[in-house]
Formats: structure tokens, sequence, C-alpha cells
């Protein structure tokens, strides 16, 4: 499914996040930005040892927020590492929608046309994927309403499920 909003593309697809061809891919970070299971042992495994080296020479940083590596043998260009929220730590939808905005923000301020997103949090973190649908989606479109380099933007979602939930959330958005 696709929607044009203002001058960008918003595209979900139901696949592997590792094998997207956009210039970015986000990987559903940690605060330690230790690439362990889900997406991030995803993007370890095929990605290679760089982007764990990267992410240790950047540090730890704090939910809501994004940081930067090259991306090994992925086919895009760069992995942003997006720390969403752990359900019970409070305050958790503002926490996903910061992590949202600052990936989209990191896109941007790196020139970087095209970004592919995982549903942040849904897996260990135990976030509610309805909500993270809404949040994501709804953070993205206003993002794309602004003055932004960003073309295409892509919910690249591992299963029917997730992917339904998410196509479901966009067409309520888009009436």
């Amino acid at each position: 499914m696709k929607l044009n909003v203002a001058d960008s593309i918003l595209e979900l697809v139901q696949g592997d996040i590792t094998e997207m061809e956009t210039q970015a891919i986000v990987n559903a970070a940690n605060a330690q930005l230790q690439l362990g299971g889900g997406v991030a042992g995803a993007i370890r495994k095929k990605g290679g040892p760089i982007i764990q080296r990267e992410c240790d020479e950047h540090g730890s940083i704090n939910v809501g927020e994004a940081a930067i590596t090259s991306s090994g043998e992925l086919k895009a260009d760069y992995v942003i590492h997006a720390v969403g929220p752990r359900m019970g730590e409070g305050d958790e939808d503002n926490k996903l929608r910061n992590a949202t905005l600052n990936s989209l923000k990191l896109a941007d301020k790196k020139h970087i046309k095209s970004v592919s997103f995982p549903a942040i949090s849904t897996g260990i973190f135990g976030y509610p994927v309805s909500k993270c649908a809404n949040i994501m989606l709804s953070s993205t479109i206003s993002y794309l309403k602004k003055d932004t380099g960003l073309k295409r933007v892509v919910f690249c979602l591992y299963g029917s499920e997730s992917y339904k939930v998410f196509e479901d959330e966009l067409k309520r958005l888009s009436q």
C-alpha cells in the first residue's frame, strides 16, 4: 500500500527489513546499541561486525533517541538505530513518537532520500502493534508534510498480522 504525502511516498511492505533497497534502514535498538536478537540480530548477522563496532564507538543513547552507522554488507547505505520504549517503563507513546521523529530528522540531516522502518518496540519490548502503527504512521505523515528531503518512507512489516494492522491504520489516517 502506498500513500502520497506532500512530495513524498509513504509505503507499507511485508518482508525482511535487511533486504530493503532504501538508503537507510532503521534498527529497533536497545539503549546500549547492542545488536542482540530480533531486527537488531538480523541486521548484525547480514550486515557484519562493522555495524556493532560503530555502535560500540558511539556508545549508549537514551530511549527516544537515534544514532546512525554504516550498513556493512546490507543493501542500504546506513543503519539508523532508534531506541523505542519497553512497555511499562512510562511515557511509552511519547518515547516511540520521539524515536520515530528523531530517526526521520537524522535521515534528513544526512541527506538520505529513502528509509525503511520496522514496527519499533513491538517485539521483545512488548509494545502493542496497533498503538505502534498509530503513533509511527501519524508521526511520519506529519513529518512528511513539512520541509523534508525524504522522498520515500517505507514501513517494512515482518508478518502478515503486523502488516494488516499497519494497513488498516494507514487507511484510517488517510481518510
